[in-house]
C-alpha cells in the first residue's frame, strides 16, 4: 500500500476546479471560415425555413391523385429540375417529370419514384400503390424560421458551420480565445536541437502542452524555460498572469522542488491543492492568482500529459464557454494480459484497445508504465483506468478503458 496521506481524489479535484470557473465574457463576431474550433456565445437562429419550398425527395414524376385513379398512361407535360421549376399550365391527365430537389408544381399530390414507373412512347404508367404526400419534402420540414439551430456553448466544427452557411448566415458570434501562458522550470532542460551536457534532458513537456493548447483553440503565450532561481521564477509568474487567463507551468511542484513556487504563488494568490490521488500525476497544483488561474503540471512527461488531459482540458472547456463538459466516456472490457497495480491511487495506464479473436473489445498494456516512458503514448489509444484500491489485474478480468480523444491522437 502506498503512503497517500493528504492526496485528493480526482473527482474532488475536478469539482474544486470547475465549481469556481465561469466562461470568459468577451465575444467576437467572425466569418464562418475563421470560426472553426470556437464556441458559440449565443444561440444561432434560423432566418428562413429549410427547405424554403416544397420539393421532390426523389427523381421521378409529380402527379395529381385525380389523374392516376384510372390507372392509365399519363403523358409527360414537362420537366422540373432543381433551380428550374415547372411554371407552365399543367394540363389535366398528365404528369411532370421531376428531379430531386426541384420545387413541386402547384397541385402536386405525390411524387412517384422513377423505379416505380413504366415508360412507353405514350407516356408513363404507375402500377404500385400511391400515398398522398409521398416523396415530398415540405417547406420548413427540416428547420422552421425562427428556430434555434445551435445553442450557446457549442464548439464549431465543419458540420455546424456548414449548417449555419446553409441558412445564408455569413458571420457568427463566438467567445474569444482563451489565453494560456506556459513555461517550464529546470536548469536541466534544453531545447530540441541543442547539445545535451551530462544530466541534461530535452524540454518535451512544454512542446506537448503548447500543441495540446493549440488543438483546444487557445492563444498560447510561450515563455520558454525558466531557470531554477527565485527571481527568474517570480518574473515569469508576474509576466504570465498579467497576460493570460490560465498559467500552466511544467515542473517545480514536486516535494523538494516547490519552495520557490509555493512562496511566489502565496504572494500572487491562493492554491487549492498540491497533490492528487492518481498515478501518474500526483504532484499537480491548482489555484487562483491575481488575474488568472494556475495549473502546475508535474515534471515527468507522462504525468504532465495525464494531468493535462484529465484536469486542464475540462478546465479550459469550462473557461471557453463550452457546455456539457462531461467526464470522458469509459468502456468496460476484458484485459488481454496481466496489469501491475499497487492499491492506493487511481491509476491511468496506457493501453491498446483492440478487437480480440472472439470479436469482442479487449485491452493490452503498452508495457512499462513509468512516468518517464513517454513512448507509451505513441503506442496507446486509450487509458486503462484502474480503481484506487485495486491491485494487480489478471488476464480476462474486467477493466474500465477511456479511449483517447483527438488531443492524444484518438
Amino acid at each position: 500500500m502506498e503512503h497517500n496521506a493528504g492526496l485528493i481524489p480526482l473527482e474532488t479535484a475536478l469539482e474544486k476546479m470547475l465549481s469556481g470557473i465561469t466562461a470568459v465574457k468577451e465575444t467576437q463576431t467572425l466569418g464562418l471560415l475563421h470560426a472553426a474550433g470556437r464556441v458559440t456565445a449565443m444561440p444561432v437562429i434560423s432566418p428562413l425555413d429549410v427547405p424554403g419550398f416544397d420539393n421532390a425527395a426523389m427523381d421521378g414524376y409529380a402527379v395529381r391523385m385525380t389523374d392516376i385513379q384510372s390507372g392509365g398512361v399519363l403523358p409527360v407535360a414537362g420537366k422540373a429540375f432543381a433551380g428550374q421549376p415547372y411554371t407552365d399550365t399543367w394540363p389535366e391527365g398528365t404528369c411532370i417529370r421531376i428531379m430531386t430537389g426541384a420545387p413541386i408544381p402547384a397541385g402536386t399530390d405525390a411524387v412517384i419514384m422513377q423505379e416505380e414507373a413504366s415508360i412507353s412512347d405514350q407516356g408513363v404508367q404507375f402500377v404500385t400503390p400511391i400515398t398522398p404526400g409521398q416523396h415530398i419534402r415540405r417547406r420548413g420540414e427540416d428547420i422552421l424560421k425562427g428556430a434555434a439551430v445551435l445553442d450557446a456553448g457549442i464548439k464549431l466544427s465543419a458540420g455546424e458551420l456548414a449548417l449555419v452557411a446553409s441558412l445564408g448566415i455569413k458571420d457568427i458570434t463566438v467567445f474569444r480565445q482563451i489565453k494560456a501562458a506556459v513555461f517550464s522550470t529546470g536548469d536541466e532542460l534544453r531545447l530540441p536541437g541543442e547539445t545535451l551536457a551530462e544530466g541534461q534532458i530535452y524540454d518535451t513537456n512544454r512542446l506537448a502542452v503548447h500543441i495540446m493548447l493549440s488543438q483546444l483553440g487557445c492563444e498560447v503565450i510561450d515563455l520558454g524555460i525558466i531557470p531554477d532561481n527565485e527571481a527568474a521564477l517570480r518574473t515569469a509568474f508576474h509576466l504570465a498572469e498579467q497576460q493570460a487567463d490560465v498559467v500552466i507551468s511544467s515542473g517545480g511542484v514536486s516535494v523538494g522542488e516547490a519552495d520557490f513556487t509555493k512562496q511566489i504563488l502565496e504572494e500572487l494568490g491562493e492554491i487549492s491543492f498540491w497533490k492528487l490521488a492518481i498515478k501518474p500525476g500526483k504532484p499537480f497544483a491548482f489555484g487562483r492568482l491575481n488575474h488568472s488561474w494556475f495549473c502546475g503540471l508535474p515534471g515527468n512527461p507522462v504525468s504532465a500529459a495525464v494531468t493535462f488531459y484529465q484536469l486542464v482540458q475540462p478546465l479550459l472547456a469550462r473557461l471557453s464557454g463550452l457546455q456539457g463538459c462531461a467526464l470522458p466516456p469509459r468502456l468496460r472490457v476484458r484485459s488481454a494480459g496481466k496489469l501491475k497495480k499497487t492499491p492506493g491511487r487511481l491509476d491511468f495506464q496506457r493501453g491498446i484497445l483492440k478487437t480480440g479473436v472472439n470479436g469482442e473489445l479487449e485491452v493490452l498494456s503498452t508495457g512499462h508504465q513509468g512516468s518517464h516512458i513517454f513512448s507509451s503514448f505513441s503506442q496507446a489509444n486509450c487509458f486503462v483506468v484502474l480503481e484506487r484500491e485495486r491491485g494487480n489485474i489478471e488476464p480476462g478480468e474486467w477493466v474500465d478503458v477511456e479511449p483517447f480523444n483527438a488531443l492524444l491522437g484518438g
